[in-house]
This record gives C-alpha cells, sequence and structure tokens, in this order.
C-alpha cells in the first residue's frame, strides 16, 4: 500500500511541477508575444506588431491564406492611415484555451477591437482566434494566426464576447 501512495505522490509531484514549468511558459509568452501585441494595436505600431509574427507565417482569414507575409505591409499600412485619420484602437482579448509545452503553444480565444474615430464614435468588431506560437531563436514568436469572425454560421457578438472577462497585464 505505501508503494502505491508514494507512486501516486510522486505522479501527483510530477503533474504539479509540469503545470507551474506551463504556466511559467505562459507567462514569458504573454511577457513576450502578447503584452506587445496588445500595446501595438493601442499605440498603432505596426513595427512592434510585425515583432511578434516570426519570418515566415502562415495566416489564414475569411478572405484567404496569406504565407507571404503580405499581411505584415497591410499592418504597416493600416496603422498609418489610422493615425491620419485619427482612429485609436482598443485590443481586448482573453484565451479560450492553451495548450504550451517548452518549445510550442496552441492558443485559442476571442477578441473585441474596439475603433473610435475623431468624432469620438467607437465601432466594435469581434472575432476567434487561434494561434500558433514557437521559440525561435530563443524567443517567442506567432508562426501561425487565424482568425473568423464568424463562427458555425453565426457572427460573433459583443455576447459572445463578454463570457469571459478581458485580460488585463
Amino acid at each position: 500500500m505505501k508503494k502505491y501512495m508514494l507512486f501516486g505522490f510522486l505522479c501527483f509531484s510530477l503533474f504539479s511541477f509540469s503545470q507551474a514549468e506551463v504556466e511559467a511558459i505562459q507567462n514569458e509568452i504573454d511577457n513576450e508575444v502578447w503584452k506587445p501585441f496588445q500595446n501595438a494595436f493601442e499605440t498603432l505600431d505596426g513595427e512592434v506588431l510585425n515583432a511578434t509574427y516570426a519570418a515566415e507565417v502562415l495566416r489564414a482569414t475569411p478572405n484567404g491564406i496569406d504565407t507571404d507575409n503580405t499581411f505584415k505591409v497591410a499592418n504597416l499600412k493600416r496603422f498609418e492611415q489610422n493615425k491620419k485619420d485619427g482612429v485609436s484602437i482598443e485590443l481586448d482579448f482573453w484565451f479560450d484555451s492553451r495548450r504550451t509545452n517548452e518549445h510550442t503553444s496552441y492558443e485559442v480565444g476571442f477578441y473585441r477591437i474596439a475603433f473610435t474615430d475623431r468624432n469620438n464614435v467607437t465601432n466594435y468588431s469581434y472575432g476567434q482566434f487561434h494561434i500558433v506560437l514557437k521559440k525561435v531563436n530563443g524567443a517567442w514568436k506567432i508562426t501561425q494566426d487565424w482568425d473568423t469572425d464568424i463562427i458555425n454560421g453565426k457572427k460573433i457578438s459583443s455576447k459572445d464576447f463578454e463570457k469571459h472577462k478581458p485580460l488585463e497585464f
């Protein structure tokens, strides 16, 4: 009986250590990717946003698949246009699930983007994202990015987003 208890304790200890390690890695990802990502949107800094991505990225949206990183050029142009138009952006998001090991993380969540124009009129955009991050040369980078604003034929709304509180860094 003592052998089984010891075995159970060891298994539990290993699982606890493993979970703590996963949480530490996810905190590292939050600091290296998600905080700068959110800040880039809110400061309209396309260079910082693009720096959260790897050199080669698979980006998929309802508009198609981009394997040539053309979205990075579009990020720069979009943020410059937002600045010229006097548009500010607030990005909020939360994770529905995160599966992480020492070199890869698959993260699914929901986002809300608030666009406020110079007349103080705010429009919202909602969606779901699926992101793959990999450790590249010692730093976490987004390697696959897929998002949509429709699930099962239904447009994602504030009601979907409000199921959880947005993350605060």
